[in-house]
């Protein structure tokens, strides 16, 4: 369960000031690989999406053409 002892605002944002110190943020070669990964993934799920529109469509349209 949640700790329910409060600290004042001052301790928090000491807290938080020792977290934020403790981050390590990618260098410019790690930050380039990883937009190059996330970048081939959106458009990975893109093409996925719409093969899977076109597919839908397909369908729905062979069923309409079928009770037309």
């Amino acid at each position: 369960m949640a700790d329910t002892t409060r600290t004042s605002p001052r301790e928090f944002l000491g807290e938080v000031k020792e977290q934020v110190q403790k981050i390590t943020w990618p260098d410019q070669e790690q930050l380039k690989s990883s937009t190059g990964v996330i970048l081939a993934f959106v458009a990975m799920v893109a093409v996925i999406i719409f093969g899977m529109d076109i597919a839908v469509r397909t369908v729905l349209e062979l069923i309409r053409s079928l009770f037309a």
